[in-house]
């Protein structure tokens, strides 16, 4: 991960070319950073697991039909560039996920911030480890008041409900437009919670191993359980069950939580 941080993504940190940035989607930035750091890690991760494959964001945004076997044996799912728009703007805020998934399970997750060189990695069943730390739920201070972020890409209704119930009962932070970045920040307490309504499975796959591993809490808003290989809209994240709860009751309360297959 830090080769392809330190060959295709920081020699181009503010310092991008205008035709080394274009839009794949309405709103969704790719660079050549994005492409390069993508190439690297797929070179480099196939050998390490004889008979596994590699899907990288960038592949799959361009043949979105490689994710029908994402739950097929081992695949290292690789997101080269996490906060692209961050990254094209010239916001030190980005990172490098790698997940690995075996028939669909996310089994190991790593998360690497570029500047800094932090890496945050879990195990399933081993724990989760912010550098040479190991992360536990961090105990909430009695009485304090909820910390979280909503994500973007959510309908324009739910999303003017949802920030109406934010503000009106929380600490509103504002989101870090990189869940490689946001997720670590959750797990060692610095926020309560975040809310994401686009749940692509480069985004929070190696995420939410992390999350968990650490003591916290990762669901569907209903409280099922998030899996890459599935289809779905709405994830949870909280620094621990407590936190969870108390979250999903602020957004949700007596409405219910949106339907994972809406």
């Amino acid at each position: 991960m830090m080769e392809a941080a330190e060959r295709a993504i920081l020699p181009r940190f503010r310092a991008l070319a205008a035709d080394e940035v274009e839009e794949k989607s309405p709103g969704e930035l790719v660079t050549v950073a994005d492409r390069e750091a993508e190439a690297i890690l797929a070179a480099g991760l196939a050998p390490l697991l004889p008979g596994s494959r590699v899907l990288g964001e960038e592949a799959c945004s361009a043949d979105p039909r490689l994710l029908d076997s994402l739950a097929d044996g081992a695949v290292w799912l690789v997101d080269p560039l996490d906060g692209t728009a961050n990254f094209a703007a010239g916001r030190p805020v980005f990172a490098v996920m790698v997940a690995l998934l075996r028939d669909g399970e996310t089994q190991a997750a790593w998360l690497l911030e570029p500047l800094s060189g932090r890496l945050a990695r879990a195990e399933r069943g081993g724990g989760a480890w912010l550098g040479e730390r190991r992360l536990s739920a961090v105990p909430r201070a009695p009485g304090a008041r909820l910390r979280g972020s909503m994500g973007r890409f959510m309908p324009e209704e739910m999303n003017a409900r949802l920030e109406a119930r934010l503000e009106a009962g929380a600490e509103r932070l504002p989101g870090m437009m990189s869940a490689g970045v946001e997720y670590p920040m959750i797990a060692a307490g610095e926020r309560d919670f975040a809310f994401y309504w686009r749940t692509l499975a480069w985004d929070h796959a190696a995420g939410v191993l992390f999350v968990i591993e650490a003591g916290g809490k990762a669901a569907r808003p209903d409280g099922s359980a998030y899996r890459p290989a599935e289809a779905g809209k709405g994830m949870l994240v909280a620094a621990s069950p407590d936190r969870w709860e108390m979250a999903r009751e602020l957004l949700f309360g007596g409405e219910g939580a949106p339907d994972p297959a809406a």
